[in-house]
């Protein structure tokens, strides 16, 4: 099964809401054969939970987060997914120059969408890794997208305004990567979400 990993600084603001709402985005069309999505933080606060604000700005869009538990990013985590998407070019950065076989499979959340954006439609039967595989020869070719509009704001210390901006913008760039990866909601999901 296909495994996405997410990842930010601490683990505790903006990996936790991508997390639950690429989750849920995938959950939405994929149902049970949706890929796994965890999270973690190139500097995680091991064993804390998200922030509150965090909790809060994700449960009014939908999506819960209050049971996450933050981690610090492991070469094992690494390993173990398929396709990395970073909150900031700092964290694909990171990565990449850490674990030079991940440069492939790491992209900024952004970036990630621009590139599966601009190839053809998703079929149906192609598996995200192939679309991340194709994405990353893009990117390879010279594919510019928008380099300053690359990160997600790091809201910690700030308004629970802050973070229901973030949560606002985490939502519309994670359903347009997994409608780049796999395809809208069926119909059918749609209805019954109504």
């Amino acid at each position: 099964m296909t495994s996405i990993l997410v990842v930010c600084t601490g683990n505790v603001c903006r990996s936790p809401i991508a997390e639950g709402f690429l989750r849920a985005a995938l959950t939405r069309r994929m149902g049970a054969d949706a890929p796994a999505v965890a999270s973690a933080g190139t500097a995680g606060w091991d064993g804390s939970g998200a922030m509150a604000e965090s909790v809060q700005a994700a449960r009014e869009r939908g999506v819960e987060i209050g049971s996450h538990v933050a981690r610090r990013l492991e070469a094992s985590h690494l390993a173990g997914a398929d396709v990395i998407v970073t909150m900031a070019a700092e964290h694909r950065d990171a990565i990449a120059a850490w674990a030079p076989e991940t440069a492939d499979r790491v992209f900024t959340l952004k970036e990630l969408v621009r590139l599966v954006e601009s190839m053809a439609p998703v079929t149906p039967g192609t598996d995200i890794t192939t679309r991340v595989a194709a994405a990353a020869e893009r990117r390879r070719s010279g594919f510019g997208g928008n380099p300053l509009d690359d990160d997600v704001v790091d809201p910690l210390g700030m308004p629970l305004d802050s973070y229901r901006a973030i949560a606002w913008e985490l939502d519309e760039w994670t359903e347009r990567l997994a409608d780049a990866l796999v395809g809208p909601v069926p119909l059918r999901a749609q209805r019954e979400g109504a």
